[in-house]
């Protein structure tokens, strides 16, 4: 193998659309490139996603990595059309969240694989330390290191046994920041002694259940190395991650082209630096000059001696034992969204919703109104005069429910106040938000909305720290999180077809950034 393809196979690149770019073919039929990673930008249906994957397969002058975030719940690129997942924060709310964790992911393993795509990075391992924080939230399994750990550890079993390898992320822990690395370059000042009592203890059981790979943070742990962010540090991933902790499967950056480093370093440097630093697989998203320029940035370094020749030797090492654990299969379409993969997925919904109190009684009456902080995902549909998915499953319980939908990011006095009109004309108001405890404008329409109600009925359907900024909802539902089951699940509690039994497995005592 060349240099160039040496290169190429420690580089992860995306694109847009529904089809493969002839540039990226023509990359991976020279071996430029080793990885490829997919966005909702590139699904549409599971028969469009199957001949996706296969074109670039067939394309592939070496086997091929495809690589999505579907850690289920807030962050899935696949959802209609797929089975989907309450997601961390609610299996790990549910009495049997371990069992229900290793079965759900498996699931998602399984059609993962069923598709062509062999790596998940997934799941999250982040402890919540900071309701503040804006890149986590119900992306984490809670609150507990221990908890953490062992839903962290039943995820990486769930997805491997379904036929991918399993990512925990964002090596060494991303719960403390306030700072979303899409955005800034976050500095923690978290202690030695913290990173290793509780953060550290998730990736270690990760690891101790065969974990297959790691995907590092863009932010500075100044404790461990003041200058380089974590994804760029020999000090975290050589001595911390494979010294310490003896990792010894293959690690991932995080996508390069976030501004947490795009803002800070040059592409060819990146690449660069973060050979230096121990990565095996470099990650760039989305444009196609920022990936040109890693490639040929880091193959002038191998050519100049600044990075070592055995350093990309190791880096493909693990690369290719990865693949030959996780080998591409050929699309089995029969296995997407089984009816047994739908209920399973419903029934952890339903386990992991919580009820933090109840003083206007379930169910609601017939007379109640909606509003909903509708989803960004949603946006389209609402615009063609839809009805959002919550709003679809109360109105099969409830034909005569009116309600209201108020889309991201425009909430303007007059819709606001159409909104407040309609709450005042009912005795109860179910309130559906989505992290308004992070959005002040969704904070101040919401309040207005509380303040006309006689009764509130709060479903908060992302963060449960949305229940601590309307502390006079009579009565308080939690989903963590708003995928499809989660949303039927919601449904059936408002109607009273059960009654949920999740704990939280965070604390409402947290700081709430309101």
């Amino acid at each position: 193998m060349q240099l160039e393809d040496k290169i190429g196979q420690m580089l992860m690149v995306g694109f847009d659309g529904f089809d493969v770019p002839d540039y990226i073919l023509e990359w991976l039929q020279t071996g430029r490139v080793g990885g490829i990673i997919l966005f909702a930008r590139n699904v549409d249906t599971p028969e469009q996603v199957a001949r996706l994957t296969q074109r670039l397969h067939a394309a592939a002058k070496y086997p091929l990595l495809i690589g999505i975030d579907q850690e289920g719940g807030t962050v899935a690129r696949l959802r209609q059309g797929f089975s989907e997942s309450p997601g961390a924060m609610a299996l790990s709310a549910a009495q049997d969240g371990v069992g229900l964790a290793e079965k759900a992911d498996e699931i998602l393993g399984l059609e993962l694989r069923a598709l062509g795509i062999n790596w998940d990075f997934a799941p999250a391992l982040d402890i919540t330390y900071n309701a503040a924080n804006p890149a986590v939230g119900t992306r984490s399994f809670g609150a507990d290191a221990a908890r953490v750990a062992e839903m962290g550890a039943a995820a990486v079993r769930g997805f491997q046994r379904g036929g991918v390898a399993a990512t925990a992320k964002h090596f060494p822990g991303l719960g403390s920041t306030a700072t979303d690395t899409h955005l800034a370059l976050p500095v923690l000042d978290t202690s030695v002694e913290q990173l290793m009592g509780q953060d550290m203890r998730p990736f270690r059981a990760a690891i101790d259940a065969g974990l297959a790979s790691v995907m590092t943070t863009h932010t500075i742990y100044a404790a461990l190395d003041s200058k380089l962010p974590a994804t760029l540090s020999p000090i975290i991933i050589q001595k911390l991650l494979r010294g310490e902790l003896g990792f010894e499967g293959a690690v991932s950056s995080d996508c390069m082209e976030m501004k947490a480093i795009a803002d800070n370093f040059s592409p060819a440097e990146t690449a660069t630096l973060g050979a230096l630093a121990g990565l095996d697989m470099i990650v760039f998203s989305h444009t196609r000059a920022t990936q040109e320029a890693a490639h040929d940035g880091l193959v002038a370094s191998v050519k100049s001696g600044r990075v070592p020749m055995e350093r990309i030797e190791e880096a493909n090492r693990r690369l290719a034992t990865l693949k030959q654990k996780y080998p591409a299969q050929q699309p089995d379409l029969s296995l997407i969204r089984q009816p047994a993969h739908v209920e399973l997925m419903l029934n952890a919904a339903r386990a992991g919703v919580t009820l933090l109190r109840e003083e206007v009684p379930l169910p609601i009456d017939e007379g109640a109104v909606l509003v909903e902080f509708a989803s960004h995902l949603e946006s389209g549909i609402l615009e063609s005069g839809g009805v959002t998915g919550l709003g679809t499953h109360l109105r099969r319980r409830f034909p005569q429910l009116r309600s209201a939908s108020l889309v991201v990011n425009a909430y303007t006095d007059r819709v606001v106040a159409e909104a407040e009109a309609l709450v005042k004309t009912s005795k109860t108001l179910v309130l559906a938000t989505r992290n308004a405890h992070l959005n002040a404008d969704q904070l101040d329409a919401a309040r207005r909305l509380v303040s006309a109600a006689q009764a509130v009925v709060l479903v908060c359907l992302r963060n449960p720290y949305d229940a601590m900024v309307f502390p006079s909802a009579g009565t308080v539902i939690c989903t963590c999180g708003d995928s499809a089951p989660s949303l039927q699940a919601a449904a059936e509690v408002l109607s009273g077809q059960f009654r949920p039994t999740g704990k939280l497995p965070v604390s409402m005592k947290a700081h709430v950034g309101a």
